[in-house]
């Protein structure tokens, strides 16, 4: 083979190569911009990925039958240790999820725009992850746009613990409020489908809080 040629086969491997790469990265941005299939199923019925509660239930308890302050420490997902008394004085919202849980993606928007609306009045929000490492709950946060911290039972589990007789963690999503002195005062079983419901059941907790003050 001449060296003319051997430029020539050079040349058609090059653009042959570059081809494909082509054809991969913009199969990788579509495949970047599609619906998250685990969500997707979710809305269509599916429950792959995670244990299905029984039925949605908003539960409000008033103040007078509310049980003691939940006590906890627990390691974050970006690395830093919190406790209990970190979220005193203000309504906290708990979230328990992970993120092979097709709900916890449908809601995750929600929480994000619910987090939001309360960042300038002094709510404050907590993930629980039940299963993942800090690798996987930051991307997880990233792609939903949460900007708040999880928790990592993987770490500590005595967080779990800590919530293990307030309310079923074998389904999830569950999202607790808890009032200024750390007592649950709102339970919420399923999937949070419209920021709506949260920050309703949120504004009243707050509403106590300034009442109280």
């Amino acid at each position: 083979m001449t060296a003319i040629e051997r430029g020539k086969r050079t040349s058609v491997v090059g653009r042959a190569v570059a081809s494909a790469l082509l054809v991969f990265t913009m199969v990788g941005s579509l495949a970047a911009c599609a619906a998250d299939p685990l969500a997707e199923a979710y809305r269509e019925g599916g429950n792959k990925g995670f244990i299905a509660a029984d039925g949605f239930r908003v539960v409000e308890i008033p103040e007078d039958e509310r049980t003691e302050p939940v006590e906890f420490e627990a390691v974050l997902d970006n690395g830093e240790t919190v406790t209990s008394d970190d979220y005193l004085g203000a309504p906290l919202v708990v979230n328990f999820w992970y993120a092979a849980c097709a709900p916890c993606r449908v809601e995750a928007p929600e929480l994000a725009e619910a987090y939001d609306t309360f960042s300038d009045e002094g709510v404050q929000f907590l993930g629980v992850n039940l299963y993942d490492g800090a690798d996987q709950s930051l991307a997880f946060a990233e792609t939903y746009g949460i900007e708040y911290p999880s928790a990592l039972t993987t770490e500590d589990g005595s967080i779990k613990l800590a919530f293990a007789g307030q309310t079923p963690l074998n389904a999830v999503p569950v999202t607790l409020v808890l009032d200024d002195e750390g007592r649950v005062a709102v339970r919420i079983i399923g999937v949070v489908e419209d920021a709506s419901i949260l920050e309703t059941v949120v504004r009243d907790t707050l509403d106590e809080t300034a009442e109280g003050s």
